[in-house]
């Protein structure tokens, strides 16, 4: 159970994350993601990653693989959104939202680290683009056998599209976020087939 300390820094971390830009005032791109990753020194590349976008069963498809993956032995991360209570759920280790202290402890990891890129970007890092980073850093000490990541939106410019994935799978695709995605099936499908990697395997639904 958490302490009321840990609540309280809890909901201080909560704030700090929302207080940033959406990603709708942003245009797309990974510069800030990258350079982000970048600083922290790559954790998203110290174990092997599934990737997954789609329309329709993305977190359902996920908690699926986690859970093959968890009773292979395996040691897992598993990376969806938007969260139903807490933004614990967003990042889960071994099939349970990360602990208290757990997310405490990434926090204060990469904190300075935001405050670095927010100086050197045009514009700050975003919510998305924090907890991305969040989970990236906490899948690495852990550590995670395997990292299963979930894309926000789309694909190809989402901040989870700094992984080198062994594995994409793309969920039905439909017409979904269309001011950002595209206006045909053929235009969101070419976005979201951004996550799959030159030599890795894709999964089609």
């Amino acid at each position: 159970m958490s302490s009321a300390e840990d609540l309280d820094k809890l909901i201080f971390i909560e704030k700090a994350l929302l207080a940033r830009w959406p990603e709708s005032k942003l245009e797309p791109t990974l510069e800030r993601i990258a350079l982000l990753a970048d600083a922290l020194g790559s954790p998203q590349l110290s174990y092997p990653t599934i990737h997954l976008t789609g329309t329709n069963g993305k977190t359902t498809t996920s908690r699926m693989v986690d859970a093959l993956l968890f009773e292979m032995g395996l040691r897992t991360g598993r990376f969806t959104s938007p969260h139903l209570e807490s933004f614990l759920e967003r990042i889960s280790i071994n099939k349970s939202p990360i602990s208290a202290a757990g997310m405490i402890a990434t926090y204060n990891d990469i904190a300075l680290y935001l405050d670095l890129v927010d100086e050197r970007s045009d514009n700050p890092i975003s919510f998305f683009e924090s907890i991305t980073a969040l989970a990236f850093v906490a899948f690495a000490e852990f550590p995670v056998d395997v990292g299963i990541f979930e894309v926000g939106m789309g694909g190809e410019w989402d901040a989870t599209n700094v992984i080198n994935s062994a594995v994409s799978v793309i969920t039905p695709i439909g017409f979904d976020h269309m001011q950002y995605l595209g206006n045909t099936l053929i235009e969101i499908a070419r976005t979201k087939s951004g996550i799959i990697k030159p030599h890795s395997v894709a999964i089609l639904a």
